[in-house]
């Protein structure tokens, strides 16, 4: 099966990683603490993520390129977007009006994707995971792997 890998790019990184059915399988936050840790940590989550297809990654810099130096080794797809781009396509203007309510917004709305795709519950969730998790919904639907989101994920 083929994967997509979404990640919420920072030192404190959110991951999600979906199917080509367009389910969440796994999903959590990961502390690299340091530039150095970061790139020493990329190889292994990658391949950690099995079949990967596509890396889905919102953020840019420095943090960004041992990502996209280590997708163009392994031949990965990699789309970079601004959180704007997937805050757009699934949320709501008015959920958008401050950064509070959106990240508020974005943790139901990735609870949702939890329970419709069967992924184990979370005793908590990160902002960044949770984040991690839409970035990925947006991925599977620019793709082709979900034609939209799907109708019980809609509010």
């Amino acid at each position: 099966m083929a994967t997509l890998l979404a990640i919420d790019l920072g030192l404190r990184a959110g991951l999600a990683l979906y199917g080509d059915d367009g389910r969440l399988r796994v999903y959590r936050s990961h502390n690299f603490g340091a530039l150095g840790r970061l790139r020493a940590g990329v190889p292994s989550i990658l391949r950690e993520a099995g079949d990967l297809a596509y890396l889905v990654v919102e953020g840019g810099g420095e943090l960004l390129v041992p990502w996209e130096r280590e997708a163009n080794r392994r031949g990965i797809r990699l789309l970079q977007i601004g959180a704007e781009t997937w805050r757009q396509a699934l949320l709501y203007d008015r959920e958008q009006r401050s950064g509070a309510q959106a990240k508020q917004t974005a943790d139901e709305l990735a609870r949702r994707v939890i329970a419709w795709s069967a992924a184990r519950r979370p005793t908590s969730l990160r902002h960044d995971a949770a984040e991690a998790i839409l970035i990925g919904l947006w991925g599977v639907i620019e793709i082709g792997w979900l034609e939209q989101v799907p109708s019980e994920l809609r509010r």
